[in-house]
């Protein structure tokens, strides 16, 4: 039995995809006989065994994205803990911070292994930058890993590039028999077609794209047998509920509101098109293997590289959200076809086999236990 210890410098409170990354991964490999240790920023739930919460967090904007970043952790709390636990591997959810899981990893014995997942890509020039001189202040906490894996090409480019290391492309992960679960429920039985968005409801997300390509097809009277289910909250909801009330889509489009976990497969499992037009800022697709996981009918994605990583092989399922007459085309081609979503959805089932965690788990563990 190895003893591991995932090491996040945000927080577990969130339901992100990292934090859904080392949460699915624990989980797995506790059922497995592993003990396995949380050590975080500040986190305040007491659900999972064995969070240590090392430091103080601030809130932050970056990469289009709000996160928390940590203030100085400190340095005799973390001797403490490693000396008391002895891990044999931490693993390191990357870019990190010099002032908590850089800290970590100075600390670590040289008896533990040290194994990094980068799952970023940085969304503008802005964040390049930022990130090229985090690698410089990294560089020598950088030496110490026994292994570096990126969720995808893009982000394994962006380790190169930024950090100047060589990462193997390991993708993200997804518990397949939790969502497998949603299957069995069916929530309409009407005949309809049910298009579902889940996500932030936020700018880059592209829920705005997805109602406008919407209102197209609504125009030509082609939603009579369509719902649509939007999933999440966020700063845009005033915005988008008043689009839905001005276009006259109130009918057609039904706001569920913020989605546990819990509810997330069953939510999917309901959609014969689910729908993620972000425009960019993602590293890989996790929301678009859970869909398929779920067993969506059909599962289409923004044309971003994170998420193009994931449909490479069929790019008749990548929308270019802005391009709302193209968007609305895609629309119309798979609620019209039956025949189409059938054959998205069966290549859909074999490729989400790769992401199941029980696949990645074991190649994680022989690195953690070498």
């Amino acid at each position: 039995m190895a003893k591991i210890g995932f090491v996040l410098d945000d927080s577990l409170d969130k339901t992100d995809g990292v934090q859904q990354y080392i949460l699915t991964l624990g989980q797995w490999m506790r059922h497995q006989g592993h003990e396995v240790h949380y050590l975080v920023g500040h986190t305040e739930r007491d659900d999972i065994p064995h969070i240590h919460s090392l430091s103080r967090n601030i809130q932050m904007h970056f990469n289009q994205n709000r996160m928390s970043t940590p203030l100085p952790a400190s340095k005799k709390a973390i001797r403490e803990l490693l000396d008391r636990e002895q891990f044999d591997a931490l693993h390191v959810q990357m870019p990190y911070s010099p002032f908590m899981a850089g800290r970590v990893i100075k600390a670590a014995p040289k008896t533990t292994k040290i194994i990094g997942t980068f799952h970023i890509i940085p969304f503008s020039w802005v964040e390049k930058l930022a990130t090229r001189l985090l690698g410089l202040i990294l560089w020598n906490t950088l030496r110490r890993f026994d292994a570096i894996y990126s969720v995808s090409e893009p982000a394994r480019r962006f380790a190169k590039r930024s950090f100047g290391v060589k990462s193997t492309v390991l993708p993200n992960v997804v518990n397949a028999s939790a969502f497998h679960a949603g299957r069995h429920i069916r929530k309409y039985d009407d005949g309809k077609i049910t298009i579902v968005f889940l996500g932030r409801l936020v700018s880059r997300k592209g829920c705005m794209y997805l109602l406008q390509a919407l209102e197209s097809l609504h125009q030509k009277h082609l939603l009579t047998n369509v719902r649509v289910l939007i999933c999440g909250k966020g700063q845009l909801l005033p915005e988008l509920e008043a689009y839905v009330h001005d276009h006259h889509l109130s009918t057609i489009v039904h706001f569920v509101g913020f989605v546990s976990e819990e509810d997330k497969p069953h939510y999917l499992a309901t959609a014969d098109i689910a729908v993620f037009p972000s425009t960019g800022g993602e590293s890989f697709g996790i929301v678009l293997i859970e869909a398929m996981a779920a067993g969506s009918g059909v599962v289409l994605g923004g044309n971003n590289i994170g998420y193009a990583s994931v449909l490479h092989d069929r790019p008749e399922l990548l929308i270019d959200p802005i391009d709302t007459a193209a968007f609305a085309k895609t629309l119309k081609h798979f609620i019209t076809s039956r025949r189409a979503r059938q054959s998205a959805k069966k290549w859909q089932q074999e490729h989400v086999k790769q992401y199941d965690v029980a696949v990645v788990g074991k190649i994680l563990l022989e690195h953690y236990e070498k």
